[in-house]
Protein backbone atom coordinates (compact mmCIF):
# COMPACT_ATOMS: atom_id res chain seq x y z
CA UNK A 1 0.00 0.00 0.00
CA UNK A 2 1.73 3.33 -1.34
CA UNK A 3 1.00 6.15 1.81
CA UNK A 4 0.15 9.45 0.56
CA UNK A 5 2.53 11.83 1.07
CA UNK A 6 1.70 15.54 2.91
CA UNK A 7 2.62 18.55 0.60
CA UNK A 8 3.42 21.63 2.14
CA UNK A 9 -0.11 23.30 1.79
CA UNK A 10 -1.74 20.32 3.49
CA UNK A 11 0.96 21.01 6.85
CA UNK A 12 -0.08 24.70 6.54
CA UNK A 13 -3.76 23.90 6.54
CA UNK A 14 -3.17 21.39 9.43
CA UNK A 15 -0.83 24.25 11.30
CA UNK A 16 -3.23 26.94 11.50
CA UNK A 17 -6.14 24.53 11.76
CA UNK A 18 -4.48 23.75 15.19
CA UNK A 19 -3.85 27.26 15.88
CA UNK A 20 -7.35 28.05 15.46
CA UNK A 21 -8.32 25.19 17.53
CA UNK A 22 -6.08 26.72 20.54
CA UNK A 23 -7.47 30.31 20.41
CA UNK A 24 -11.22 29.16 20.71
CA UNK A 25 -10.29 26.83 23.36
CA UNK A 26 -7.88 29.58 25.12
CA UNK A 27 -10.73 31.97 24.85
CA UNK A 28 -13.56 29.39 26.01
CA UNK A 29 -11.72 29.09 28.97
CA UNK A 30 -11.76 32.69 29.57
CA UNK A 31 -14.90 33.37 28.91
CA UNK A 32 -15.87 30.26 30.95
CA UNK A 33 -14.46 31.07 34.05
CA UNK A 34 -14.15 35.19 34.14
CA UNK A 35 -18.03 35.11 32.73
CA UNK A 36 -18.77 32.85 35.00
CA UNK A 37 -17.42 34.81 37.61
CA UNK A 38 -19.48 37.66 36.77
CA UNK A 39 -22.48 35.02 37.04
CA UNK A 40 -21.49 34.20 40.57
CA UNK A 41 -21.64 38.09 41.93
CA UNK A 42 -24.51 39.04 39.71
CA UNK A 43 -27.32 36.11 40.74
CA UNK A 44 -26.01 34.22 43.96
CA UNK A 45 -23.85 37.02 45.57
CA UNK A 46 -20.87 34.16 45.71
CA UNK A 47 -18.44 36.84 45.67
CA UNK A 48 -17.58 39.83 48.24
CA UNK A 49 -16.44 42.61 45.45
CA UNK A 50 -15.42 43.69 42.34
CA UNK A 51 -11.64 42.82 43.18
CA UNK A 52 -12.63 38.73 43.62
CA UNK A 53 -14.03 38.61 40.17
CA UNK A 54 -11.18 40.40 38.64
CA UNK A 55 -8.74 38.11 40.00
CA UNK A 56 -10.73 35.63 38.39
CA UNK A 57 -10.29 37.30 35.05
CA UNK A 58 -6.74 37.08 35.79
CA UNK A 59 -6.21 34.04 36.67
CA UNK A 60 -8.47 32.91 34.26
CA UNK A 61 -6.14 34.68 31.06
CA UNK A 62 -2.60 33.55 32.86
CA UNK A 63 -4.60 29.95 32.68
CA UNK A 64 -5.75 30.10 29.04
CA UNK A 65 -2.09 31.23 28.16
CA UNK A 66 -0.34 28.48 30.36
CA UNK A 67 -3.05 26.04 28.20
CA UNK A 68 -3.09 27.08 24.68
CA UNK A 69 0.14 29.82 24.18
CA UNK A 70 2.46 27.67 23.12
CA UNK A 71 0.21 26.64 19.70
CA UNK A 72 -0.80 29.69 19.21
CA UNK A 73 0.54 32.36 21.13
CA UNK A 74 -2.69 32.80 22.93
CA UNK A 75 -3.97 36.11 21.88
CA UNK A 76 -7.68 35.26 22.74
CA UNK A 77 -8.39 39.12 21.84
CA UNK A 78 -9.16 40.49 18.68
CA UNK A 79 -7.74 43.48 19.86
CA UNK A 80 -4.28 41.55 20.27
CA UNK A 81 -4.00 39.72 17.25
CA UNK A 82 -4.90 43.46 15.51
CA UNK A 83 -1.72 45.09 17.86
CA UNK A 84 0.47 42.04 16.95
CA UNK A 85 -0.30 42.06 13.13
CA UNK A 86 0.25 45.90 13.20
CA UNK A 87 3.95 45.70 15.47
CA UNK A 88 5.08 42.18 15.89
CA UNK A 89 4.55 40.93 12.30
CA UNK A 90 1.65 38.74 12.87
CA UNK A 91 0.75 37.44 9.60
CA UNK A 92 -2.28 39.41 8.46
CA UNK A 93 -3.99 36.30 6.48
CA UNK A 94 -4.05 34.49 10.02
CA UNK A 95 -5.89 37.11 11.67
CA UNK A 96 -9.37 36.85 10.25
CA UNK A 97 -9.31 32.83 11.26
CA UNK A 98 -8.10 33.97 14.50
CA UNK A 99 -10.78 36.03 15.35
CA UNK A 100 -13.78 33.92 14.12
CA UNK A 101 -12.25 31.45 16.81
CA UNK A 102 -12.25 33.68 19.60
CA UNK A 103 -15.82 34.98 18.67
CA UNK A 104 -16.82 31.08 18.59
CA UNK A 105 -14.98 30.39 21.58
CA UNK A 106 -16.44 33.15 23.65
CA UNK A 107 -20.04 32.59 22.30
CA UNK A 108 -19.87 28.74 23.13
CA UNK A 109 -18.73 29.65 26.79
CA UNK A 110 -21.62 31.82 27.37
CA UNK A 111 -24.27 28.90 25.70
CA UNK A 112 -22.03 26.54 28.65
CA UNK A 113 -23.02 29.08 31.42
CA UNK A 114 -26.68 29.64 30.07
CA UNK A 115 -27.24 26.05 30.24
CA UNK A 116 -26.15 26.18 34.02
CA UNK A 117 -27.42 29.06 35.25
CA UNK A 118 -30.70 29.63 33.49
CA UNK A 119 -32.85 28.80 36.41
CA UNK A 120 -31.14 30.83 38.94
CA UNK A 121 -30.85 33.50 36.16
CA UNK A 122 -35.05 33.36 35.93
CA UNK A 123 -35.45 33.32 39.94
CA UNK A 124 -33.22 36.46 39.67
CA UNK A 125 -35.25 38.09 37.11
CA UNK A 126 -38.13 37.42 38.86
CA UNK A 127 -36.92 38.59 42.22
CA UNK A 128 -35.83 41.75 41.27
CA UNK A 129 -39.20 42.35 38.74
CA UNK A 130 -37.02 42.28 35.70
CA UNK A 131 -38.96 41.17 32.19
CA UNK A 132 -36.23 39.66 29.72
CA UNK A 133 -35.89 42.17 26.84
CA UNK A 134 -36.94 44.84 28.54
CA UNK A 135 -35.58 48.34 29.84
CA UNK A 136 -33.68 47.41 33.35
CA UNK A 137 -33.06 43.80 32.31
CA UNK A 138 -29.88 45.14 31.73
CA UNK A 139 -29.22 43.99 35.10
CA UNK A 140 -29.51 39.85 33.67
CA UNK A 141 -28.17 40.64 30.66
CA UNK A 142 -24.63 42.73 32.06
CA UNK A 143 -23.36 38.52 32.20
CA UNK A 144 -23.21 38.11 29.23
CA UNK A 145 -22.29 41.83 27.21
CA UNK A 146 -21.02 45.07 29.09
CA UNK A 147 -22.92 47.80 29.46
CA UNK A 148 -22.15 51.42 30.45
CA UNK A 149 -22.29 52.50 33.32
CA UNK A 150 -22.08 49.19 35.04
CA UNK A 151 -25.88 48.31 35.98
CA UNK A 152 -24.62 46.49 39.43
CA UNK A 153 -22.70 49.61 40.64
CA UNK A 154 -24.83 52.45 38.81
CA UNK A 155 -27.88 51.48 38.28
CA UNK A 156 -30.09 51.37 34.56
CA UNK A 157 -32.31 54.43 35.26
CA UNK A 158 -31.73 57.78 33.03
CA UNK A 159 -29.77 59.35 35.90
CA UNK A 160 -27.38 56.56 36.03
CA UNK A 161 -26.85 56.78 32.43
CA UNK A 162 -25.56 60.66 33.05
CA UNK A 163 -23.09 59.34 34.82
CA UNK A 164 -20.93 57.65 32.25
CA UNK A 165 -21.07 59.40 28.67
CA UNK A 166 -20.74 57.21 25.75
CA UNK A 167 -17.74 59.52 24.99
CA UNK A 168 -16.40 58.14 28.34
CA UNK A 169 -17.31 54.98 28.10
CA UNK A 170 -15.23 54.43 24.87
CA UNK A 171 -12.29 56.56 26.87
CA UNK A 172 -12.68 53.96 29.47
CA UNK A 173 -12.14 50.92 27.40
CA UNK A 174 -9.71 52.30 25.16
CA UNK A 175 -7.34 53.14 27.95
CA UNK A 176 -8.04 50.21 29.86
CA UNK A 177 -7.13 47.96 26.42
CA UNK A 178 -4.20 50.49 25.72
CA UNK A 179 -2.94 49.32 29.02
CA UNK A 180 -3.28 45.59 28.40
CA UNK A 181 -1.83 45.88 25.11
CA UNK A 182 1.13 48.30 26.42
CA UNK A 183 1.72 45.24 29.14
CA UNK A 184 1.67 42.26 26.99
CA UNK A 185 4.48 43.79 24.70
CA UNK A 186 6.35 44.45 27.33
CA UNK A 187 5.89 40.79 29.54
CA UNK A 188 6.82 39.53 25.89
CA UNK A 189 9.55 41.28 24.40
CA UNK A 190 12.98 39.67 25.47
CA UNK A 191 14.93 42.86 25.62
CA UNK A 192 13.13 43.80 28.68
CA UNK A 193 15.69 42.42 31.14
CA UNK A 194 12.66 43.28 34.06
CA UNK A 195 10.28 40.83 32.79
CA UNK A 196 9.35 37.97 34.74
CA UNK A 197 10.91 34.95 33.12
CA UNK A 198 9.38 31.39 32.13
CA UNK A 199 6.41 30.48 33.67
CA UNK A 200 5.61 33.69 35.63
CA UNK A 201 4.79 35.07 32.34
CA UNK A 202 1.21 34.42 31.95
CA UNK A 203 0.48 34.92 35.41
CA UNK A 204 1.84 38.86 35.44
CA UNK A 205 -0.46 39.27 31.98
CA UNK A 206 -3.51 38.04 34.26
CA UNK A 207 -2.69 40.54 36.92
CA UNK A 208 -2.39 43.26 34.39
CA UNK A 209 -5.72 42.39 33.11
CA UNK A 210 -6.96 42.11 36.95
CA UNK A 211 -5.69 45.48 38.09
CA UNK A 212 -7.15 47.13 34.74
CA UNK A 213 -10.85 45.91 35.59
CA UNK A 214 -10.79 47.10 39.03
CA UNK A 215 -10.81 50.49 37.79
CA UNK A 216 -12.69 50.59 34.37
CA UNK A 217 -15.32 48.11 35.31
CA UNK A 218 -17.68 50.36 37.29
CA UNK A 219 -17.71 52.38 34.35
CA UNK A 220 -17.80 50.00 31.37
CA UNK A 221 -17.61 46.31 33.34
CA UNK A 222 -14.20 46.69 31.08
CA UNK A 223 -14.64 44.55 28.49
CA UNK A 224 -11.47 45.15 26.89
CA UNK A 225 -12.03 42.15 24.52
CA UNK A 226 -14.05 42.28 21.40
CA UNK A 227 -14.94 38.83 21.61
CA UNK A 228 -14.87 38.65 25.01
CA UNK A 229 -18.09 41.11 24.44
CA UNK A 230 -19.56 40.01 21.61
CA UNK A 231 -19.45 36.48 21.10
CA UNK A 232 -21.80 36.21 24.70
CA UNK A 233 -23.88 39.42 23.80
CA UNK A 234 -24.90 37.80 20.45
CA UNK A 235 -25.95 34.44 22.12
CA UNK A 236 -27.81 36.99 24.80
CA UNK A 237 -29.84 38.45 21.97
CA UNK A 238 -31.17 35.32 20.77
CA UNK A 239 -31.79 33.77 24.74
CA UNK A 240 -34.51 36.16 25.49
CA UNK A 241 -32.73 39.88 25.67
CA UNK A 242 -33.40 40.85 22.16
CA UNK A 243 -32.26 44.80 21.74
CA UNK A 244 -31.70 44.50 25.61
CA UNK A 245 -28.75 43.10 23.74
CA UNK A 246 -27.93 44.62 20.74
CA UNK A 247 -27.55 47.52 19.98
CA UNK A 248 -28.40 47.84 23.99
CA UNK A 249 -30.61 50.80 25.81
CA UNK A 250 -28.42 52.90 24.98
CA UNK A 251 -26.79 51.79 21.30
CA UNK A 252 -22.83 52.43 20.64
CA UNK A 253 -21.84 48.90 22.16
CA UNK A 254 -19.60 48.60 18.66
CA UNK A 255 -17.89 51.98 19.14
CA UNK A 256 -17.28 51.46 23.07
CA UNK A 257 -17.00 47.90 22.75
CA UNK A 258 -15.64 46.89 19.41
CA UNK A 259 -13.77 49.97 17.98
CA UNK A 260 -12.42 51.66 21.52
CA UNK A 261 -10.49 48.63 22.48
CA UNK A 262 -9.04 47.71 18.90
CA UNK A 263 -8.02 51.19 18.74
CA UNK A 264 -6.49 51.38 22.72
CA UNK A 265 -4.65 48.07 21.93
CA UNK A 266 -2.65 49.52 19.15
CA UNK A 267 -2.20 52.57 20.90
CA UNK A 268 -0.43 50.52 23.72
CA UNK A 269 1.42 48.73 21.69
CA UNK A 270 3.12 51.92 19.43
CA UNK A 271 3.60 53.13 22.92
CA UNK A 272 5.73 50.38 23.56
CA UNK A 273 7.30 49.70 20.56
CA UNK A 274 8.38 53.36 19.64
CA UNK A 275 9.04 54.72 23.35
CA UNK A 276 9.91 52.22 25.09
CA UNK A 277 11.44 49.20 23.62
CA UNK A 278 14.14 51.21 22.08
CA UNK A 279 15.40 52.01 25.25
CA UNK A 280 15.96 48.33 25.91
CA UNK A 281 19.37 46.67 25.71
CA UNK A 282 18.89 43.24 25.48
CA UNK A 283 21.77 40.67 26.95
CA UNK A 284 23.42 38.47 24.27
CA UNK A 285 21.95 35.49 25.45
CA UNK A 286 18.51 36.96 25.26
CA UNK A 287 19.02 38.77 22.17
CA UNK A 288 19.99 35.32 20.26
CA UNK A 289 17.01 33.48 21.66
CA UNK A 290 14.44 36.89 20.35
CA UNK A 291 16.36 36.23 17.26
CA UNK A 292 15.86 32.56 16.91
CA UNK A 293 12.27 32.74 17.91
CA UNK A 294 11.62 35.22 15.05
CA UNK A 295 12.88 32.53 12.68
CA UNK A 296 11.33 30.16 13.68
CA UNK A 297 7.98 32.05 13.84
CA UNK A 298 9.06 32.82 10.09
CA UNK A 299 9.09 29.43 8.85
CA UNK A 300 6.29 28.73 10.60
CA UNK A 301 4.21 31.55 8.73
CA UNK A 302 5.83 30.72 5.51
CA UNK A 303 5.20 27.07 5.89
Amino acid sequence: MRLRQEGPGMRTARGIGRECAAELIGTYVLVFFGTGAVHVAAFTRGTAGLWEVAVVWGIAIALAVYATGAVSGAHINPAVTLAFVAFRRFPARKAPLYVLSQLLGAGAAAATLYALFHNVIGQFELANGLVRGQPGSELSAMAYGEYFPNPASLGTTPRAFESVTELQAMLAEGIGTAFLAFFVFALTDARNRGRPSGTLLALFIGLAVSVVISVVAPLTQAGLNPARDFGPRLFSYFAGWGRVAIPGPRGGFFWVYILAPCLGALVGAAVHEFVVAPGLVASPEAAARQQAAQEKDECRNLG
